[in-house]
């Protein structure tokens, strides 16, 4: 009898174990998972997501062409962690043929877990004493009626993940557009 109640006990024994590893092997599984797909923090993506010409003027005068306008952005910061994405205060910079001719700031903010902040910014924009070596080519955009312009932006901050975990990251932006100084409007807005 006593052989009998010691194989039933160690089969429960056996069995008890088992469970308990499978419960483990659970968890551990479960646990990877987290980590892979939530856990897991990606860079924040910034882009412009319209823009507004206003105060657009122009000379096209072959001794000193230039232009000077005033550009409402708005910038869009799409954060597609698991945690909120709060950046520094930066410099949005416009371009023209790699000669910065605007520059403003990006005030420092928070874009919420998974969502996308939108907010506005102002730059005076003026190719004015700037452009010195370019201004036959600047001569020739304005009187074709397109001027290319290109934007950069970059915003670094950190990932806050469910307040425990902080994590380096950054968002850059680098776009290209053409004004076109007779409609006086934005064409051809892309971002990479």
């Amino acid at each position: 009898m006593k052989s009998g109640d010691q194989t039933s006990r160690r089969k429960r024994n056996i069995k008890c174990w088992a469970y308990i590893v499978a419960g483990v092997i659970a968890q551990t599984i479960i646990i990877l998972l987290f980590v892979m797909l939530v856990m897991r923090i990606r860079n924040p993506k910034v882009r412009l997501g319209g823009v507004i010409v206003e105060n657009l003027k122009v000379n096209s005068s072959a001794s000193k062409p230039s232009f000077t306008m005033k550009l409402n952005a708005q910038v869009i910061v799409k954060n597609t962690n698991f945690g909120h994405f709060k950046f520094k205060n930066s410099t949005f910079m416009i371009s023209y043929k790699g000669n910065p001719v605007g520059e403003a700031t990006i005030v420092k903010a928070r874009a919420r877990a998974r969502s996308t902040k939108k907010f506005n910014v102002t730059v005076s924009v003026s190719s004015n004493n700037k452009i010195s070596r370019n201004s036959h080519q600047l001569s020739a955009d304005i009187d074709s009626g397109i001027i290319n312009l290109s934007s950069h932006a970059k915003l670094e901050g950190k990932i806050f993940l469910f307040k425990i975990f902080k994590k380096k990251k950054s968002a850059e932006m680098n776009c290209t557009m053409d004004v076109n100084t007779s409609l006086r409007q934005i064409q051809n807005l892309t971002c990479k």
